[in-house]
């Protein structure tokens, strides 16, 4: 496996940072993984580390690199939390999705994923990796837990591509109204998965003690891996 820092050409002629994590062969298809609010923190890094040791080529974009360079916060302080909520509050949405479809073609423009490659975010890159795939073309999508996509379902008819949600029933950002909303609006698509995951809370795949819930990530990650497996190899 091969780790590297690699600059991402946004669509505003911008070089935006991103951890990049390859597997042995050096080829495979991309993975953009969209970060928690927290920034691009060594978990974010070990999970791109994790689809790299399943072949993935996986990019970790620096989403906060226009408030500043390498942002991170604690994860596990009510401080940190609250300096992360600061952070999303200022990043702009908009500029975020579309500097997330920047990294999925970059990727995708890369020969060694021969033009193939998903998006898997978690929590606030959960949301934005829905509207990844509502404004690009990615050819699978993982959403961790993407608070606010109930408010943005009228998005839905422009995915086309096979999607897979992870919330939790017991998530205190996350009502079960939204996450019940968001099942019934792709119930009926084939290529759509949606999995409540019983007793978890928010941003459960997080080992930070704050949030971690170990049943629901031990749960959560062979759906993903085996959702990934069916439609990006």
């Amino acid at each position: 496996m091969a780790e590297t820092t690699e600059m991402i050409p946004t669509h505003d002629d911008g070089r935006m940072p991103a951890f990049v994590a390859r597997p042995g062969s050096g080829r495979g298809p991309g993975i953009v993984v969209l970060q928690e609010i927290f920034g691009v923190t060594d978990y974010m890094k070990q999970r791109a580390r994790d689809l790299a040791g399943l072949g993935y080529v996986a990019a970790v974009p620096q989403l906060y690199w226009r408030l500043g360079p390498n942002i991170q916060t604690a994860e596990n302080t009510q401080e940190g939390l609250q300096e992360a909520f600061g952070y999303m509050q200022r990043l702009d949405q908009g500029q975020a999705v579309d500097d997330g479809v920047a990294a999925l073609e970059y990727l995708q423009s890369l020969p060694e994923t021969a033009g193939k490659a998903g998006v898997v975010g978690f929590c606030m890159g959960g949301r934005l990796a829905y509207l990844v795939a509502a404004s690009g073309a990615p050819d699978a999508v993982v959403c961790y837990y993407g608070s606010g996509i109930g408010n943005e379902l009228d998005k839905a008819t422009s995915i086309s591509a096979p999607i897979l949600f992870h919330f939790g029933d017991s998530d205190q950002f996350l009502p079960n109204e939204e996450s019940a909303r968001v099942r019934d609006t792709f119930a009926k698509r084939s290529h759509a998965e949606v999995h409540i995951h019983a007793g978890a809370g928010h941003a459960f795949d997080n080992p930070s003690p704050m949030f971690h819930h170990a049943g629901a990530r031990a749960e959560a990650w062979p759906q993903t891996t085996s959702f990934l497996k069916r439609h990006l190899e």
